[in-house]
């Protein structure tokens, strides 16, 4: 979400066709840190039901203060409380929502993603624009009955350019294919598949890198030899890291977009992906990558038997081709504000 964020308000901060851009944002020392540069406001949350009404009466002070023309409203949790605020008043912002992931594609129980999609429905009524961030995500979200009409597509970007390359902190076997993991250690990224995987089948050839922690908790994970963890890596180095690995995976549960995705496609490198989500819009199967079947292991041992390092650099090229042509900020970010354009110019109709 800070990735996202920072892209689209450096964007429009700099855009000629938008005046003013304020960012609404809760108080955690890493929103502070990350968007002190730009008209920012703070506000005390913690995800309980007894702050939800002070978080939602701080963001109705910061929209009587500025009267914004549009209001874009990022996850779930801001998307209740702003929509809620908003839901009986007449003359209102424009309301553009992106949910960043819709809660009802997680692994969780029927009943819970009914009443998410329920919420959802109900929101929509006051949403002028709902921004999906693939078409798996819109086609989900058609299940759930939000309207159609007021639904779109636009893929997530990055700026086309790599932090400065320093040497990292990690020696390969140039004599084994690389391949690295990247995210937090938790049930959707779907970590645990790997060791599973890995702990079954020793392929003498391939070695797999972790980058990341446990979020949650800090238990020690248990890796076979054949799997080595880096830990976290600052954000500003971790394009070095991605160059020096042969392939990218990323076995994701479910999955919105997949950030890292894209990360690996910008500097160049093949990615093996499961078949879940917005992954397999991302990669073309023996184009730029590999696409798996998470719950058939036989098919991922398959891809990682045949690896050949020379059609991975190939795919690596292909890969930042597609990016290029789908995946940048510059794509998201013009898109973005054409829509805006859009909804300004149909509001002063209705007026009119």
């Amino acid at each position: 979400m800070a990735t996202y964020l920072t892209e689209v308000l450096r964007y429009q901060q700099s855009s000629e066709k938008i005046s003013n851009v304020s960012v609404v944002l809760s108080d955690y020392e890493v929103n502070r840190n990350k968007f002190s540069g730009i008209n920012s406001y703070f506000y005390n949350y913690v995800r309980k039901p007894q702050h939800f009404l002070s978080a939602i009466n701080e963001i109705n002070r910061v929209i009587k203060k500025d009267r914004p023309d549009i209001i874009h409203v990022h996850s779930t949790f801001a998307g209740v409380f702003t929509r809620l605020l908003l839901f009986f008043k007449r003359d209102r912002p424009l309301v553009v929502y992106c949910s960043h992931g819709w809660a009802f594609t997680m692994d969780i129980p029927d009943w819970k993603k009914k009443i998410y999609g329920y919420i959802e429905r109900f929101l929509a009524i006051k949403t002028d624009l709902i921004i999906n961030i693939s078409k798996s995500e819109l086609k989900h979200s058609l299940i759930y009955k939000l309207p159609l009409n007021r639904s779109l597509v636009i893929y997530n970007g990055i700026k086309n350019e790599v932090s400065s390359v320093s040497e990292p902190n990690v020696k390969l076997d140039s004599s084994k294919i690389n391949i690295l993991f990247i995210g937090r250690f938790d049930k959707q990224k779907g970590l645990d598949i790997l060791i599973d995987f890995f702990s079954k089948n020793y392929l003498s050839d391939i070695r797999l890198y972790l980058i990341g922690d446990n979020v949650l908790n800090k238990s020690t994970l248990k890796l076979p030899s054949n799997i080595i963890s880096i830990g976290w890596i600052d954000n500003e180095l971790i394009d070095s890291y991605y160059k020096i690995f042969d392939a990218v995976i990323v076995p994701s549960r479910w999955e919105g977009f997949g950030l890292v995705a894209i990360e690996a496609m910008r500097n160049k490198k093949a990615l093996i992906v499961s078949d879940r989500g917005a992954l397999p819009e991302i990669v073309k199967n023996g184009v730029n990558g590999y696409i798996f079947n998470i719950d058939n292991y036989a098919s991922l041992k398959n891809i990682l038997l045949n690896l050949n390092r020379e059609e991975l650099v190939l795919m690596g090229q292909n890969g930042y081709s597609l990016f290029l042509k789908r995946f940048t900020s510059e794509h998201m970010n013009s898109e973005i504000i054409k829509q805006y354009e859009l909804l300004i110019q149909k509001k002063g109709k209705k007026k009119s």
